[in-house]
């Protein structure tokens, strides 16, 4: 992959975090708002250490990042996405309508941010 244009790597990369259902999950919660790792846990139902890798494959890729809250970590969406990065966001955001999956989600994040550990959404 070396061989593309910097542009073209940064594209690439952004496919390929979104080519993966827990990260596009994890995406669609970040777009309501900065999420505590716990309450991510908790909707997506998997352990801490399939959650944790999936966030850090995101935030080594420039998706996410992260804020240190006492002893929680605090994760949102970048502050200034690249215009790809931005489009594709926004085309999940019109999928969360249509996947029964990503409706699901919101719903519980709501449910569970009042009755789990860690800080609420900021």
């Amino acid at each position: 992959m070396s061989d593309l244009p910097q542009h073209c790597e940064h594209v690439v990369e952004i496919y390929k975090c979104l080519c993966d259902l827990s990260r596009l999950r994890i995406l669609n919660l970040l777009s309501i708002g900065p999420q505590c790792v716990c309450h991510i846990e908790g909707v997506l139902g998997v352990g801490s250490v399939r959650t944790s890798q999936q966030l850090a494959y995101l935030r080594r890729h420039g998706l996410v990042e992260v804020e240190v809250r006492g002893t929680w970590r605090v994760y949102s969406l970048v502050d200034k996405p690249s215009a790809e990065l931005a489009a594709n966001l926004a085309c999940l955001q019109d999928c969360i309508f249509e996947n029964p999956i990503f409706r699901a989600d919101v719903k519980r994040l709501k449910s569970i941010t009042r009755k789990i550990c860690g800080p609420g959404p900021a």
